[in-house]
């Protein structure tokens, strides 16, 4: 089964290394171009039998399932101008949120999934968050779903939490990754330890909670009961944490939707239709 992609950048190499490496499919069975070809060039170098081809429709003519990796306002154009060579057989494979599977299928006579994949899958790890059009059979879901089974776990979604589910699979890497280097900063400023033993310590540490997580030992609440000793010093630690912390959370999640429904609008107007908040 040949496995196109149409851009190349972050998230489109990361798939594009994680299918390869988890064997979810072969090198050779890639085809790939980028609007700066050194970019799927460089892919190639690390994996030669991986293809790299001059345009998107030659891409998309060989291949059965057709990944999009492209900015959201260049989605439209693009998908105008592949519909000619691509029939009902094959299937695209969007990984941009504020495009929904239905202005896709208005566009291509294929069959269509928006994707939301995390760079925790480069891991082998995580959630790809899946929303199938009407237009998708279920032989093509299986193959959709076997190719993400390799390198996450794979859940579907409908539209209405679309946005949150995002956050929390695809930006929250990022939210914990900011939240825990102030963590390590923040040791580092008051405390004696060195800058590497606390990354050290608190990579670790995430580590071994993911894990412990992972075990279902423990919910999210019963693992602080475990760890806070009545008048100890976790319980202080959280004491400071609910002071400080507050509604912050409730805040990112609003800016970011607020970000959501600009894109929305701004993407819905190429489909002559301004949706609804």
């Amino acid at each position: 089964m040949n496995v196109g992609f149409i851009g190349t950048g972050n998230m489109g190499r990361i798939l594009i290394e994680s299918f390869i490496e988890s064997g979810a499919t072969r090198p050779s069975f890639i085809y790939m171009t980028n609007r700066t070809k050194a970019k799927a060039e460089d892919i190639k170098n690390d994996y030669p039998e991986t293809t790299v081809m001059d345009s998107a429709e030659e891409v998309a003519k060989c291949s059965e399932i057709l990944f999009i990796c492209v900015k959201p306002l260049d989605i439209h154009p693009l998908l105008k101008s592949l519909n000619h060579v691509l029939s009902p057989n094959q299937c695209i494979v969007s990984i941009t949120s504020p495009i929904s599977v239905e202005q896709l299928e208005s566009l291509v006579q294929c069959q269509v999934v928006r994707a939301i994949p995390s760079i925790t899958n480069r891991a082998f790890a995580g959630v790809s968050l899946l929303t199938y059009g009407n237009s998708c059979h279920k032989v093509m879901r299986k193959k959709i779903e076997k190719l993400f089974k390799r390198i996450s776990t794979p859940i579907q979604i409908e539209d209405d939490i679309t946005r949150v589910s995002s956050d929390i699979v695809s930006c929250g890497p990022a939210f914990f990754s900011y939240l825990l280097q102030k963590f390590v900063d923040g040791a580092v400023a008051e405390t004696a330890i060195t800058k590497e033993q606390a990354v050290q310590l608190a990579s670790e540490m995430i580590i071994g909670m993911g894990k412990l997580l992972e075990t279902k030992l423990y919910t999210l609440p019963t693992l602080q009961e475990k760890v806070c000793v009545k008048g100890g010093v976790t319980g202080l630690g959280i004491k400071v944490l609910e002071e400080e912390i507050g509604d912050m959370f409730e805040k990112v999640y609003h800016v970011t939707h607020e970000k959501y429904y600009e894109d929305i609008e701004e993407v819905s107007v190429q489909f002559n239709k301004i949706p609804h908040k």
